[in-house]
């Protein structure tokens, strides 16, 4: 039978199965593409051969194999097995049940379960209360953050440049990454600030090991609290990424830097008055529309 002929209940019960597999798992932008096309094909994707599914998700079947040991099986046939044993939910006392929701909505779905993971965690606000505290007494801030993670790292040095006097965003790897760094220490700099989000580059690992050599104290906002750049006597603040499209979505690190600003404020007794300043000059100028 195909897929697209199913009822809405049927396949919305076997694509919730199928996002629960693969959900939080950390998966390469081709295994996605793999997940993506059976949880399209949620009804037949139990039946197909590992050269069909290859063909339907335009990959190569030891692809999906690879995707297949990446869920924690020995192999497609095994993957296979696991979706045909798995009982299917039972049906609604009505006998009807809502569309199920497209991979777009379980993105952001996915997202926010991320954000009520994050609320959980700050429960305890003494983690991030002491990171704000470093990053305030720092006579310099470097910020840094590189590929996937410098929109994180840019957005933070942006508005932290309004209440601390000296933001240095580094958001850029190569040999000018050590000299901003030194340049960072002589300023007086005593903590760095990083956003360590996945695929992990290999220059951020170096750069981060030339900042503790230097004796600054890294905060971390990482994607986990098993994040394989971080240190042991790193200050990690853990905040999970979406998986669910192509490319990672990042809306729980993001509103973890704004919290981290919000406590960075809170240890700067003139950010408020850097604020206010700033506001009365940008009305001066008429910087904004509204």
């Amino acid at each position: 039978m195909n897929g697209d002929q199913v009822t809405a209940g049927t396949g919305g019960r076997a694509s919730g199965r199928l996002q629960q597999l693969f959900e939080g798992r950390r998966l390469t932008p081709t295994q996605r593409r793999i997940a993506h096309c059976m949880v399209r094909r949620a009804t037949d994707a139990p039946f197909l051969s590992s050269v069909e599914l290859a063909e339907l998700a335009g990959v190569s079947q030891p692809s999906v194999t690879r995707f297949a040991v990446a869920l924690g099986f020995d192999g497609y046939p095994a993957l296979r097995r696991h979706l045909r044993d798995v009982p299917a939910a039972p049906a609604p006392a009505d006998g009807r049940a809502a569309p199920p929701p497209n991979e777009y909505q379980q993105a952001v779905l996915a997202e926010v379960e991320n954000l009520r993971h994050l609320a959980e965690l700050l429960a305890d606000p003494e983690p991030v209360e002491q990171a704000g505290r470093l990053l305030a007494v720092s006579p310099a801030l470097p910020v840094l953050g590189l590929r996937a993670a410098s929109a994180q790292a840019r957005g933070f040095a942006y508005f932290a440049a309004k209440v601390h006097p000296d933001v240095r965003l580094l958001d850029e790897s190569g040999s000018m990454l050590a000299d901003r760094l030194d340049a960072a220490v002589r300023a007086g700099a005593s903590v760095l600030l990083c956003f360590a989000l996945p695929r992990h580059p290999r220059e951020l690992a170096g750069a981060l090991e030339q900042a503790r050599g230097a004796g600054l104290r890294v905060v971390m906002v990482a994607d986990s609290a098993f994040a394989p750049v971080a240190g042991p006597d790193d200050l990690l603040l853990p905040a999970a990424v979406g998986t669910g499209l192509a490319f990672d979505t990042a809306c729980a690190p993001m509103l973890l830097g704004r919290v981290l600003l919000e406590a960075m404020c809170d240890g700067l007794p003139e950010a408020q008055a850097r604020l206010e300043e700033f506001d009365a000059r940008a009305a001066a100028r008429g910087l904004f529309l509204d």
